[in-house]
C-alpha cells in the first residue's frame, strides 16, 4: 500500500467525519469517491490498532463498524501555540511526505522538518505533567499493550470479558464481567466504555486500573443508542445521568488561557468559575491538582475531600 497516497486519504477524510455524528459507510465511499472496501482499510488503519506504534500521536478517536463510522478529534481546539504532541504530529506527517515526493520538493520538506525540530526542542515539557504522574498515587499505573490488544479484539469479536479491576478507593481488585462497547482516549487516559453484568449499567474502566482481561465465550450485542458523542464533552468522559455537576474557580492567574479555551467570560477580578459534568472523582482530583493552588473545587464536597486526601497521601509519602 502507497503509505502517503492513504496519509493524503485519511487527511481528507478526518474534517468529513470529525463531527460526533455517526455516518453510513456506504455514504460516505460514494461522497469521497472511494470503493468501500479501501476505505474500510483506510478507517480500520486508525481504528483498528493492538498497539501504538513509534511516533503516533493520540488526536482521533474513531469508532467503526462494518456498516457505520463516528469520529471526534478535538486535539487542535487550543487557540494559543502547539504543544509537543501537535508538533511531533506535524514532523510525522512531514516525514511521511518526504518519502514519497520529487526531488524537487525535498527542499521546502526538510526546511519545514528542520524549523519543526528547532521548535521541539525548545518546547518545554507541560509541567502538569510531572504533577498529574505525582498526584495519582495509590494504585497500579500501568497500561498493558497486549492487555489493550486482548480488549481491542474482544470489542472487535463482541465478546464479553473478566477483568480485574483496582479502583482508586479500593484495597483489592474486583473481577467484573462487562460488554465491552468502545476504548476512548479521553485526557492522556485510555477509557474502557463497557456495560457492567454486576452493575447492570453503561460504566467506565480506566484502563490502567485493568489488572487482568480474559475474553470469554459469551456474546453480546452493542445497543444501538450508545454514541460516543454522548460520553465524551471536550475530551473528558462522563455519563449523561449524572446531575451532580464539578463547579471550579480558576485563579486569575491562569484563567484568562481557559477562558478562551472555552469560551467563557472573566469575572471582574480576572477569575474565571467553570461548571464540569462530573463522571469519574479521580479525574477531577487530577484536573484540579495540575493548576495547584490556582484552581479551587467549589463543588461538590466529596471531590473537595478527595482532593485533601490526595494532597495528604502526597505528603506522607514523602
Amino acid at each position: 500500500m502507497d503509505a502517503a497516497a492513504q496519509l493524503r486519504r485519511i487527511l481528507h477524510l478526518l474534517p468529513l467525519l470529525a463531527d460526533d455524528r455517526e455516518h453510513p459507510i456506504d455514504e460516505v465511499a460514494s461522497a469521497v469517491g472511494l470503493d468501500r472496501r479501501t476505505l474500510l482499510g483506510d478507517l480500520r488503519s486508525l481504528a483498528d490498532r493492538f498497539d501504538d506504534p513509534g511516533g503516533f500521536v493520540e488526536g482521533v478517536s474513531i469508532f467503526l463498524d462494518d456498516e457505520r463510522v463516528s469520529m471526534q478529534s478535538s486535539h487542535f481546539l487550543r487557540p494559543m501555540r502547539l504543544t509537543r504532541a501537535e508538533l511531533a504530529a506535524v514532523e510525522l506527517g512531514l516525514a511521511m511526505l518526504a518519502a514519497e515526493r520529487p526531488p524537487e520538493e525535498q527542499r521546502a520538506i526538510t526546511g519545514a522538518r528542520t524549523r519543526l525540530a528547532a521548535a521541539l526542542a525548545g518546547t518545554p515539557p507541560d509541567p502538569a505533567d510531572a504533577v498529574t504522574r505525582a498526584a495519582d498515587t495509590g494504585y497500579p499505573h500501568h497500561d498493558d499493550a497486549g492487555r489493550r490488544g486482548r480488549i481491542r479484539r474482544a470489542i472487535r469479536d463482541r465478546r464479553k470479558v473478566r477483568l480485574s479491576y483496582q479502583k482508586a478507593t479500593a484495597g483489592e481488585p474486583e473481577w467484573r464481567t462487562i460488554a465491552p462497547y468502545f476504548l476512548v482516549p479521553a485526557r492522556g487516559m485510555w477509557y474502557l466504555v463497557a456495560h457492567a453484568d454486576e452493575a447492570d449499567g453503561l460504566r467506565f474502566f480506566r484502563l490502567d486500573r485493568v489488572l487482568d482481561a480474559v475474553a470469554l465465550d459469551q456474546r453480546f450485542r452493542p445497543p444501538a443508542d450508545v454514541a460516543v458523542g454522548e460520553l465524551m464533552k471536550d475530551g473528558r468522559m462522563f455519563r449523561a445521568e449524572e446531575t451532580e455537576p464539578l463547579v471550579i474557580r480558576y485563579s486569575a492567574r491562569i484563567a484568562r488561557w481557559i477562558a478562551e479555551r472555552e469560551g467563557q467570560p472573566l469575572a471582574a477580578d480576572g477569575s474565571l468559575t467553570l461548571t464540569h459534568p462530573l463522571a469519574d472523582a479521580d479525574w477531577a482530583v487530577r484536573h484540579v491538582l495540575q493548576y495547584g493552588p490556582d484552581a479551587e473545587v467549589l463543588s461538590p464536597a466529596s471531590v473537595r475531600a478527595a482532593v485533601r486526601a490526595r494532597l495528604t497521601a502526597m505528603v506522607d509519602a514523602r
